[in-house]
């Protein structure tokens, strides 16, 4: 574990550098009920700081205020803001949030120049975690909130396109199935809901060694995918009537094709990269129509044992060309509902919260996105969101029963 402050303040200094480019009122919009405001993410991540490394030292808080708005879902810490009135906080403004988070900063570096306890070090690598997993929140919300606009705004200009490979990875991973290992492993961080490590029976099946493209989505629209209530788990065939889904979100139909809101703003959809931003509903109707089926976490797990290429940060997904893609291009939906392993005990005290009291009604994602910090993904990585979910970076790869 490296708890010098460099890297704290590398994290820190990271997530103000993706909020950069956004002006004052960018980040104080609030375009959905799961959307938060860049301005309270930044806020939010610097009170986990002060909530559970320097109160328990006796460091009096930076405003005494800032506990009741910055909290997220720590009931045991107190009473918060509610999450969906969180476009309502004008105040503290975002210059105030950046005093808020440089105090913050200064006190934890002091700390930490002081030498750390066992516990100390754990509070801050998971306080670190913590800030880059909002880190990928701050993108996909302002995604969102810039897609909304009428006129889709571009968060930063596109890098020149990149030469691209002409061959596609078609082919399947075997799995001889077994009983395995699968979770958490070594010295590394990991979340609790990683561990513990255990066993699994897997049968044999094979699973695509591409992620599925736009191209291949675009195939699914022209069958009518969206209007065959066969292909559909019920709740989500209501969900698509209800919400009028035809495509993935940001994808918007015009004569003869698509266009996608991407971070570098409206442009055609590109056949090539993996489809993203599917709930859950959707890549479950694409596998039923494939003739395929998602692949369990385990399956998962296995496949990507031998693939663990964790790609490079990017605002946008790299195409399908470029590899398995296992990491670093798009999470990738999973058959497995979110449960606890066996065994598995949260963390004591207010921490506990911070994983174990969502298993419920929520799918597991594996992998990684483009947009995941460097150094962020793992292989024994849980994502969790509910199946309706559509602003994540999600995609999926397809399983084979043998």
């Amino acid at each position: 574990m490296d708890a010098s402050p460099e890297r704290f303040l590398a994290v820190r200094l990271q997530t103000e550098a993706l909020a950069a480019p956004l002006s004052a009122e960018d980040q104080c919009i609030h375009s959905m009920p799961d959307v938060s405001p860049t301005q309270w993410h930044r806020g939010h991540t610097t009170w986990f700081f002060e909530t559970f490394l320097l109160a328990p030292g006796g460091i009096a808080p930076f405003d005494e205020h800032y506990d009741f708005l910055f909290n997220s879902y720590y009931e045991a810490v107190g009473p918060r803001f509610e999450r969906s009135q969180r476009g309502l906080l004008s105040r503290p403004t975002v210059a105030e949030v950046a005093t808020y988070r440089q105090a913050v900063d200064a006190a934890v570096t002091a700390i930490v120049d002081h030498g750390l306890d066992d516990k100390q070090q754990d509070t801050l690598e998971l306080g670190l975690h913590h800030e880059q997993q909002h880190q990928e929140l701050l993108l996909m919300d302002i995604k969102h909130v810039l897609a909304v606009h009428p006129n889709p705004v571009a968060y930063a200009e596109a890098s020149p396109i990149e030469q691209r490979l002409t061959t596609r990875h078609r082919g399947r991973i075997d799995l001889e199935g077994g009983i395995v290992e699968i979770g958490a492993e070594g010295d590394g961080f990991c979340f609790d809901n990683e561990l513990p490590r255990h066993q699994v029976l897997v049968h044999p099946c094979s699973i695509d060694a591409s992620l599925v493209s736009s191209q291949d989505w675009l195939a699914f629209i022209a069958d009518g995918g969206y209007d065959r209530p066969e292909l559909w788990l019920a709740e989500g065939w209501a969900t698509v009537k209800a919400n009028g889904w035809r495509a993935p979100l940001y994808w918007r139909e015009r004569d003869g094709g698509f266009d996608q809101v991407t971070l570098h703003g409206l442009v055609p959809v590109d056949p090539q990269r993996p489809v993203c931003h599917v709930s859950y509903y959707e890549a479950d109707a694409f596998a039923r129509w494939s003739g395929a089926r998602l692949p369990t976490e385990a399956e998962w797990e296995l496949a990507a044992s031998a693939h663990l290429d964790l790609g490079t940060f990017a605002l946008e997904p790299p195409t399908v060309d470029q590899g398995p893609g296992f990491f670093g291009s798009v999470w990738q939906w999973t058959q497995s509902s979110y449960a606890p392993y066996p065994g598995f005990h949260p963390a004591e005290g207010a921490v506990g919260e911070y994983n174990g009291k969502f298993m419920v009604n929520q799918q597991v994602l594996r992998g990684s996105a483009s947009i995941t910090p460097s150094g962020h993904s793992r292989l024994s990585y849980r994502n969790f969101f509910s199946a309706a979910s559509r602003w994540p970076y999600a995609g999926l790869r397809l399983a084979h029963d043998r």
